[in-house]
């Protein structure tokens, strides 16, 4: 199984960070993070979600690092100076997916991860839009059990996959949102 360095910035909409979750809990990848990514993903949903509060959060991170107790990257600080990118502050990202063993880092923030850095250790980085096509591309059938699934467990009202689709467009995934409705198209017809 192929594992992916999750960076903050992809974790902050609960959509998206319900269908990465749900998809590595049926063993589709390994799922990598940092504390540090979990510091800021803290202060980015205290930022864009200020009545979520604190507690919330806690909730939320806690209960992410419970179901994935390995995906938490220790020890890669000392690499932080060996790694060159254009944008310093994303320098830990690279350090902890070394450290990790990832396969990729999956980040919207793809232009700071480009160049021969990356490539130098072995990895590439995705958007998710692009991570999660490729992983429908290989488990379409399980990524329209897990969009039911995730449909079913919303709360506050029953939905329709097209609900949660338009979260997930809303969230930065277009395209992996296209394929999956041409998909179930193709299903009806």
């Amino acid at each position: 199984m192929f594992s992916a360095f999750l960076d903050a910035n992809i974790l902050v909409p609960i959509a998206l960070t319900d269908l990465l979750l749900r998809s590595a809990e049926r063993d589709l990848y390994a799922p990598l993070w940092s504390q540090k990514v979990f510091d800021e993903l803290r202060r980015a949903l205290l930022k864009i979600h200020p009545n979520m509060g604190q507690p919330r959060i806690d909730i939320r991170l806690s209960a992410m690092q419970g179901r994935f107790p390995d995906a938490c990257v220790e020890g890669y600080e000392k690499l932080i100076d060996t790694i060159d990118l254009p944008d310093p502050d994303d320098r830990h990202v690279v350090a902890a997916a070394i450290r990790g063993g990832a396969d990729m880092i999956v980040t919207a923030n793809s232009k700071d991860f480009r160049g021969p850095t990356l490539a130098r250790f072995g990895l590439h980085q995705q958007t998710p839009d692009v991570f999660l096509v490729d992983l429908f591309d290989l488990y379409r059938i399980e990524m329209l059990d897990i969009l039911a699934e995730q449909s079913a467990a919303l709360t506050l009202s029953p939905r329709r996959n097209i609900d949660v689709l338009e979260s997930l467009k809303r969230a930065g995934v277009p395209r992996f949102v296209t394929e999956v409705r041409e998909s179930l198209d193709q299903v009806r017809h």
